[in-house]
């Protein structure tokens, strides 16, 4: 990730230390393998070099377990299967957390492992200490907001045309992330954005990706590239309604091109 971005993400958090006591939420949002959290690891590098105690957690380690979204798939939309989408994760699980570290409590910061495509047990979950001043909370829809009713008619993509004809999926997200999201993205306190310049260039990010899974040795659960074709159209009408609306309120917005280079980076 380009300094640039990494400046300009760690100017909002400092502005952020201090302007609030406490706790401070960093949202970061940003499309699939667009260098969430290589940006992240990045700032709590830097938080832990001047001695600010700072944790991450990601949106992804908030996913519904595999037997949960097994049982979304069969009374809701088979496609609720899948990770990812509003209505996939456990947000009371975030809130709890949130919860304890802005009491100032220690909490355990739950992990989701992709290459299973299931939560890791609560014991092999990092602790965030008492008194955390900096959660980094980062994730391609964090922040986001619904869209109204009458977007969500027409199709976006053939997975939406041909698995979900009468929109039962797509209304059952828009209407989770209405609900429940907003009260866990309503504790952010400041929201930065890395604005990929179109969603074409999401599956070359996401397989790249899959490629280092599997060159780490991943489980049965990574994909193909022909999987992943199909699994980011999930994410495409979210993700194409973030780029458009976002931008105008995020705090801090880093403009990308395809290589993950930084183009332009405009703030509040």
């Amino acid at each position: 990730m380009a300094a640039t971005a990494l400046d300009a993400v760690d100017r909002l958090a400092l502005c952020l230390l201090e302007d609030k006591d406490g706790l401070a939420v960093l949202g970061l949002c940003g499309a699939q393998g667009s260098g969430k959290s290589t940006l992240a690891q990045g700032l709590q590098a830097r938080m832990r070099a001047r001695g600010v105690a700072s944790a991450i957690l990601s949106i992804d380690d908030l996913y519904l377990t595999k037997a949960e979204r097994e049982g979304l798939a069969q009374d809701v939309h088979p496609l609720l299967r899948t990770r990812g989408v509003p209505g996939t994760h456990d947000v009371a699980l975030g809130l709890r957390v949130l919860d304890a570290l802005a009491a100032g409590r220690a909490a355990c910061l739950p992990r989701f492992d992709k290459a299973v495509d299931d939560r890791l047990p609560e014991a092999a979950w990092p602790e965030a200490g008492a008194g955390l001043r900096l959660l980094i909370l980062e994730g391609w829809c964090v922040g986001a907001r619904a869209q109204e009713t009458g977007e969500l008619v027409a199709p976006v993509n053939a997975l939406e045309r041909d698995e979900d004809g009468d929109g039962r999926w797509r209304r059952f997200v828009n209407a989770a992330l209405a609900d429940e999201y907003q009260a866990l993205f309503g504790r952010i306190d400041a929201l930065a954005l890395l604005a990929a310049p179109g969603f074409d260039v999401v599956q070359g990010w996401r397989t790249q990706q899959e490629a280092a899974l599997r060159a780490a040795g991943g489980g049965s659960a990574v994909m193909s590239d022909g999987e992943v074709a199909r699994f980011i159209q999930h994410y495409e009408r979210l993700t194409r309604h973030i780029l458009a609306e976002m931008p105008g309120r995020a705090d801090l917005v880093v403009a990308l091109d395809a290589a993950r280079g930084v183009t332009a980076v405009r703030s509040r």
